[in-house]
């Protein structure tokens, strides 16, 4: 089943102010956690709602890799095999040359994520001056990489989205195609997710169907005071 829980206590080491400390008026910026596929994306668009905003990191880096430079230099470093045929990126391709490289990916995200950075930076920045409610940040690293963007200290309220391993998996595998075992070879790589868990201020468990998910986040909306 889908539930909504809070830890118990402060969660340790977690940035920003407490849920509900904004000042009223003030954009209220929220960070989704969770492994990958346990829902977060849906979860962000459920919680931003109509008035507010999802950032989604992946989609930025997305149009990072298309950026003339960053090609130029994933062409130069990975060679023809990592591009498709109209000469772009081919993502699947080059997350398979990287994600077993340590220095690869190293080298790869060190041209993507000042870009992503600094369209992460001018979103927030713009919505903070357009009055924008709420802004959502779906950013896979989001506290692995925090001493880089600040995006964990700027959040006013993280939540974790948990989903079984195994459902997470048969996700992965339906739709982005991975192998077995792939998601639990690119989570090795990340913060582990119970260090995840216990730096969330509100937990979502999605165990159920859609129908669930989308009650408790709008549950969690509403305690939240979200607009």
């Amino acid at each position: 089943m889908n539930a909504l829980s809070s830890p118990s206590g402060s969660p340790s080491g977690a940035a920003g102010a407490p849920p509900g400390s904004s000042e009223r008026g003030a954009t209220r910026v929220i960070g989704l956690l969770g492994g990958i596929a346990s829902g977060k994306s849906r979860v962000a668009r459920l919680l931003a709602g109509p008035r507010g905003l999802v950032v989604d990191a992946d989609l930025l880096a997305h149009e990072a890799l298309d950026a003339s430079e960053v090609r130029t230099r994933v062409r130069e470093r990975f060679g023809e095999r990592v591009l498709a045929p109209d000469g772009r990126v081919d993502r699947a391709a080059l997350a398979q040359a990287v994600f077993s490289d340590r220095e690869a990916r190293t080298a790869l995200e060190s041209w993507i994520h000042p870009l992503v950075r600094a369209k992460i930076s001018a979103l927030l920045e713009r919505a903070r001056a357009s009055g924008v409610p709420q802004v959502v940040l779906d950013v896979p690293l989001l506290l692995e990489n925090d001493a880089e963007h600040r995006l964990g200290a700027a959040c006013d309220t993280l939540i974790f989205v948990d989903a079984p391993e195994s459902e997470r998996e048969r996700r992965a595998r339906a739709q982005r195609g991975w192998t077995a075992g792939e998601l639990r070879r690119r989570e090795a790589a990340q913060l582990p997710l119970d260090r995840k868990r216990a730096r969330a201020h509100h937990v979502l468990e999605n165990r159920g169907d859609l129908d669930e998910l989308d009650r408790a986040a709008r549950e969690l909306a509403a305690r939240l005071g979200l607009s």
